[in-house]
């Protein structure tokens, strides 16, 4: 066998400590974004049933999950909002008092080191569930949501939020939720835009714990088809056009060629969003026994990196900066 010529790729992997050095890709607990659910009313910390261990809370409980998540080091929270009363255009969405604002409110009193993330969307404020203004005929309108999306990016910084992160999918929601913060004063708040949104079928556990699925049609004709990547540059490079900051890709594990097709064409962070049906799937496989869950979730978050996600939205964020650091 002297006489074969080939390249002996393992030499690199003889040990942990030498697959160690050539590692080409790290996580951190500075890539990660955790979501939390925040609920109008008291002494709540409801289950969300399709996700194990996420919970809706409301505000006097919420402190319970942000000390979890400072003592882990988690440095950014992303919030959705569940209010007590729903309408037609979703008027909680905006108000001075919402749930998400009274959340953010808290949170920079309490935690100001803490980066607060405000999902800037109408479908858990609206009585239809969709993310915008619904005509009789039940079309979703463009325009006039871009009105309120604006109103809404506006309460959020006012409240304190660091970030507002756009998920409504509305053609222009970016420039004009850019033109609104600019003119209230807010034109050091960055956009962290849902450039790339899919209307997929991993949303589910979501919509169980957000309440926020619609009472009628779907989502398909403002979330971009799943066929699609080209559309997905167009998206993008409209977002950029726009004003937008950071870029997101949602979902991620399943559009992982869209993270790098993004990454490649974009200078921006590039945010992987690792959504609640990714996570459900991982979290119904552990608990049958049929997976590792800690080796399947850290080689997916790696994966996300890997294909050039600078960041990655994932309500795994806890258990896996507890894996990283058993390291």
């Amino acid at each position: 066998m002297t006489d074969l010529n080939f390249k002996r790729h393992r030499r690199l992997r003889q040990s942990a400590t030498m697959r160690a050095m050539v590692k080409e890709t790290h996580l951190h607990k500075e890539d990660f974004i955790y979501p939390i659910f925040v609920i109008d009313g008291e002494n709540i910390k409801n289950p969300v049933p399709s996700m194990p261990g996420v919970y809706q809370f409301s505000l006097d409980r919420l402190g319970e999950e942000m000390d979890e998540v400072v003592s882990l080091g988690i440095p950014s929270v992303i919030l959705f909002g569940l209010p007590a009363e729903k309408d037609e255009v979703g008027t909680q969405a905006f108000h001075d008092h919402g749930i998400v604002q009274e959340a953010t409110r808290l949170i920079k009193k309490d935690y100001p080191d803490i980066v607060v993330v405000a999902d800037t969307c109408l479908c858990e404020f609206t009585s239809h569930g969709h993310c915008g203004v619904v005509s009789e005929d039940h079309k979703i309108l463009n325009d006039p949501s871009l009105d309120i999306l604006a109103k809404t990016a506006v309460s959020q910084a006012q409240a304190g939020a660091d970030i507002i992160a756009p998920s409504n999918m509305m053609d222009g929601f970016v420039a004009a939720i850019r033109k609104g913060l600019d003119e209230a004063g807010f034109e050091d708040v960055p956009i962290m835009s849902y450039a790339v949104k899919y209307a997929s079928a991993y949303y589910g556990p979501f919509r169980d714990a957000a309440d926020g699925a619609p009472k009628f049609g779907d989502r398909k004709t403002y979330q971009m088809d799943p066929s699609n990547r080209y559309e997905a540059m167009r998206e993008a490079t409209s977002d950029v056009e726009e004003g937008a900051d950071f870029l997101i890709v949602k979902p991620a594990l399943a559009y992982l060629d869209i993270v790098r097709d993004v990454r490649n064409n974009y200078d921006l962070p590039i945010v992987a969003y690792n959504v609640s049906g990714e996570y459900a799937m991982v979290k119904a496989a552990a608990q049958n026994g049929w997976i590792d869950e800690k080796q399947v979730v850290l080689e997916t978050l790696t994966g996300m990196k890997r294909a050039g996600a600078d960041l990655i939205i994932t309500y795994h964020a806890k258990d896996a900066i507890r894996w990283m650091e058993e390291k």
